[in-house]
């Protein structure tokens, strides 16, 4: 008799002998989808929200937003190779290279740590997924809920101190990153990302060793990941080995196929060099905004004061308000921003509300950011389920 772990492998097989990767991509993403999300907890890190094992991908709860910094062991993870090896960082090396440097070089985390400036930035990793179990219709992939994000300070070195040493040539386009994950079969394509030279070189795009003030924990890079601040984490390449320097945009899966926008729906940072005649690679985060201390249908006892708290964030202009209805949108008031850690980090926010009877409010909370852009009603489809934005819309109940 056929074990299920025998069963999905000749599945698994079948599906890349028949049609290729792209088709073992949407069904291995289906199937996720399915999965009923628990609580769980891989090794070092708190119970997360469980959405798929191998590979590992798990959210935050929504309660640990309430911190400036979310904690490192209750940081989401995600992956999307099922094999990834503990580094010895005695034998990590950074390999730099590619055909459009001079000086191909090799770094110890002690040379990183020694040889250039160390720097510290407060950003929101977010995976591009995030809130795309909202998307109706459902779209595929794994059905992340509000938990695929988190706020931390990232100390390392700048990319671009890196890259002036390795003597760029004038032909470089893009630079592309790889990590020591990798995928269990061997047609699996390797996770390569790249970027434009402008972001490589940007002030805020670092090799991060260190993670709210300690070591990056296993399930978020260490020894050293890629910080792309402003970007969506598919670009934040974690257990970073490699940095080639192409004079030739990158032409893989994970730049050519995935990671993709329909052309004209979004208002984001362009990436050139990526752009084909249908689509745009997702490059920043959009303006965005999360109630976290209240839940849909929460029932709240007594016609009393009640604070109304949450964080807003975007792609790095900033954030300058925040609206909130109780009555489905009829009217606004604006709540009271918290701290800023920065443009890149995001932004707490209050606001106190007082029922005027028991029953039923609905509350929206909606951002705006210093480039003028603000949450819209309604999602923007896109077959993928990225930049999930609308304005959050929950329901309370006063007794």
């Amino acid at each position: 008799m056929m074990n299920r772990r025998c069963f999905i492998k000749k599945t698994v097989s079948s599906l890349v002998a028949l049609s290729g990767w792209s088709v073992l991509q949407q069904s291995a993403l289906a199937a996720d989808s399915k999965e009923s999300p628990t609580l769980d907890a891989l090794e070092g890190k708190k119970p997360l929200i469980k959405q798929t094992f191998r590979p590992p991908n798990y959210e935050t709860p929504v309660n640990y937003f309430d911190a400036a910094f979310t904690p490192n062991d209750a940081f989401f993870v995600r992956y999307h190779h099922a094999q990834i090896p503990k580094v010895n960082v005695k034998d990590w090396r950074l390999q730099v290279g590619g055909d459009a440097l001079s000086k191909p070089l090799e770094f110890t985390l002690e040379q990183l740590r020694n040889e250039f400036e160390i720097v510290e930035i407060a950003a929101l990793c977010l995976c591009a997924g995030n809130r795309r179990s909202s998307f109706q219709p459902p779209a595929t992939g794994i059905q992340w809920g509000s938990g695929a994000m988190g706020n931390a300070r990232w100390r390392g070195v700048r990319l671009r101190d890196v890259l002036a040493r390795a003597n760029l040539d004038k032909t470089a386009v893009e630079v592309s990153f790889d990590g020591t994950d990798s995928g269990i079969l061997r047609t699996t394509p390797d996770f390569i990302k790249s970027l434009p030279l402008a972001k490589a070189l940007d002030e805020n795009t670092l090799i991060a060793f260190e993670m709210n003030g300690e070591p990056l924990p296993h399930w978020n890079g260490f020894p050293a990941r890629l910080i792309v601040a402003g970007w969506v984490a598919t670009y934040w390449i974690k257990h970073l080995t490699a940095i080639n320097v192409l004079s030739k945009p990158a032409d893989n899966f994970w730049m050519k196929t995935a990671y993709r926008l329909p052309k004209d729906r979004f208002t984001t940072e362009q990436f050139d060099s990526q752009v084909s005649d249908t689509t745009i690679p997702i490059t920043d985060i959009v303006v965005n905004s999360l109630i976290t201390n209240l839940t849909d249908e929460q029932v709240i006892t007594g016609v009393k004061p009640l604070e109304i708290k949450g964080v807003a964030w975007d792609g790095g202009d900033g954030i300058t308000g925040v609206e909130i209805s109780t009555d489905a949108g009829h009217s606004w008031q604006q709540a009271a921003l918290m701290q800023n850690y920065g443009r890149f980090s995001w932004r707490h926010w209050r606001y106190q509300f007082t029922p005027k009877a028991v029953g039923e409010y609905s509350v929206m909370a909606r951002a705006s950011s210093h480039s003028g852009n603000s949450q819209p009603l309604i999602a923007v489809a896109n077959p993928s389920g990225y930049h999930h934005n609308a304005v959050q819309k929950i329901t309370i109940k006063v007794v």
